[in-house]
């Protein structure tokens, strides 16, 4: 049960492994779970604690397996109950945990619940998801016949005309997502009963995929809308609604709370405030572990309709002050989930890192330090921990997802230049973090014997883990030893974060504080020597380094200059303080 006290999860390191990518097993091109119990010696020898497992379970696919069609089984083209059966108990032999997404705001349109409720409006299940007329006097199924004029994640209406009910159903995200409705409890306690089953079957915890937009505002109204579109933005209507909290205490206490084990939950919640995520993970009993944010994910982001489709070059003050201000709020109430790549965020090695190849190593090595040196509990996402980057997608037919091909043609109705909407989907595409895990240097990387369903990146013979596993200077040696340190000292598990020299354009310095010990960790943003002591003040004392992502070891005192890209790990020696 998750308490605001001490928790296993708390010094625990999770590992993102994006099912279809990882590594397949039977050369259909496609990853599975056989494959990813073949590679669980590379897992315990990384060191993490906990691997998060995407959806495996029977889906069309038009949101990868986000679009689920049976909750409590195992698509084929992933292996089969046994596969799943066996990986986990593997993992629990090797002292490792599992969570498992699951995504309970919406399913699949091919998933028994929607098939039932669309089958007539008498349906026992019609009102298990969200129905509505057409608007009075427009033609039912043409634009602006929809019941509210919303805009939805990929770039389309939120509804779609059912021609044999005669009505509309809501979906945030594809058609083939429809929402479910909260509002019926006969919902909420087919998806408890579901959850429980999940825990018996001996799973340690969930990640609940956009779980803060289960909550709708009704009624449901008409949003203000772009002069170019008849459609708006509606997240003031449906994002951390009204009922949220009365949700997931109900969630905790019928599911969590009944589990022989602490779990780990943590729930994706985008658009999500930080007074959100103190009520979600803080006080005597937390709703949840903790919660994915996504506003330190928008610092290379433009506003408006297209948001990371419109790039912006990356802010390093608006990610340090994002990051304080999430550190600071949940503080020793709450607890702060610490990411910077998933499988809906491009590479961040390509987004936050140095554009030069000479550097390519050096800052990925450092925007981990900088990461898992923050109060909370670190994700690593698959390929991450190598430095793997962003493809180069060279047009709009190389990406497989929906989202891009959706925003792309909305993009071009409202008479985006095609080539400014494939400089932000290059950027910022999903896809950039789907290819597949790069694990050597033949043909496929090692990830399969067939053809993989998304092309290898070109720098697979460059950047792969057998490059790396024995190399000490390696992005890969640098991830262990971050896990080490994690696993080791409790001052980067609980001591409390101060940000330091805040407007400095280029430094990303912040202090960690236990007792009558004092860490201070100094990351440099840019290809250029940067001096530290100047830019702290000089008030900083005598310190040592415990750990620094250059292998060859700075020249003079800790604290003074950093090379580029270069991050210090440093403790502050005790009667030196200025």
């Amino acid at each position: 049960m998750p308490t605001n006290s001490r928790a296993w999860w708390h010094e625990a390191v999770v590992y993102q492994i994006y099912v279809p990518s990882f590594a397949d097993a039977d050369g259909d091109g496609l990853g599975d779970l056989a494959g990813v119990r073949s590679r669980l010696d590379y897992l315990e020898s990384l060191g993490v604690d906990v691997i998060w497992l995407t959806p495996f379970y029977p889906s069309p696919m038009a949101d990868n397996g986000y679009d689920v069609s049976d909750y409590e089984a195992v698509d084929p083209r992933f292996g089969s109950e046994g596969d799943l059966d066996d990986l986990i108990a593997d993992i629990h032999r090797r002292g490792m945990r599992v969570i498992i997404d699951v995504v309970l705001n919406h399913t699949s349109i091919d998933h028994p619940w929607f098939v039932e409720s669309r089958s007539t409006r008498s349906s026992s299940r019609r009102d298990w998801y969200i129905w509505r007329p057409p608007r009075d006097g427009v033609e039912p199924g043409t634009p602006g016949a929809e019941p509210t004029n919303w805009l939805g994640f990929f770039a389309q209406p939120t509804w779609t005309y059912d021609e044999e009910s005669g009505e509309y159903y809501l979906h945030l995200f594809a058609p083939e997502q429809p929402d479910l409705n909260w509002e019926n409890q006969e919902v909420r306690q087919a998806l408890y009963a579901m959850l429980r089953r999940w825990l018996a079957r001996g799973v340690d915890g969930f990640r609940l995929d956009v779980i803060n937009l289960i909550s709708k505002r009704y009624p449901l109204q008409d949003v203000p809308t772009p002069h170019s579109s008849h459609y708006g933005d509606a997240s003031s209507q449906y994002t951390c609604g009204p009922r949220m909290l009365e949700f997931l205490d109900e969630l905790r206490d019928q599911v969590f709370d009944t589990a022989e084990k602490t779990l780990l939950t943590v729930g994706e919640m985008p658009g999500a405030t930080v007074e959100d995520g103190l009520a979600v993970t803080g006080g005597e009993r937390p709703r949840l572990s903790m919660i994915f944010t996504f506003e330190h994910m928008d610092v290379d982001h433009a506003p408006g309709w297209g948001g990371r489709y419109e790039p912006r070059p990356f802010d390093l003050l608006a990610l340090k002050s994002t990051m304080a201000r999430w550190q600071e709020g949940l503080g020793r109430s709450g607890w702060n989930s610490l990411y910077f790549g998933n499988h809906d965020q491009a590479r961040v090695a390509s987004r936050f890192g140095s554009r030069s190849p000479a550097h390519a190593v050096a800052s990925a090595k450092m925007l981990a330090t900088v990461l898992h040196l923050h109060r909370g509990t670190p994700y690593i996402y698959q390929g991450d921990e190598i430095g793997m980057r962003n493809y180069p997608f060279a047009s709009i037919e190389q990406f497989a997802d929906i989202d891009a091909h959706n925003s792309w043609a909305y993009g071009r109705a409202l008479g985006v230049p095609p080539e400014r909407l494939l400089a932000g989907l290059r950027q910022n595409g999903r896809d950039n973090a789907r290819t597949p895990m790069q694990w050597d240097a033949s043909e496929h990387g090692g990830f399969t014997t067939g053809t993989p369903w998304l092309p290898l990146n070109p720098n697979t013979s460059e950047v792969n883990v057998e490059a790396q596993i024995d190399d000490a200077d390696s992005v890969l040696a640098h991830y262990r030893r971050l896990i080490e340190l994690r696993h080791s000292s409790d001052i980067v598990v609980f001591g409390d974060y101060r940000l330091l020299a805040r407007d400095h354009e280029y430094l990303y310095a912040f202090e960690r504080t236990l007792g009558d010990e004092r860490w201070i960790v100094v990351a440099n943003f840019s290809d250029e020597e940067l001096d530290v002591a100047a830019a702290l003040g000089g008030a900083v004392g005598a310190a040592e380094l415990i750990l620094g992502t250059h292998h060859e070891p700075p020249e003079g005192a800790v604290l003074q200059r950093l090379r580029p890209w270069e991050a210090q790990i440093c403790r502050v020696l005790k009667g030196s303080e200025q």
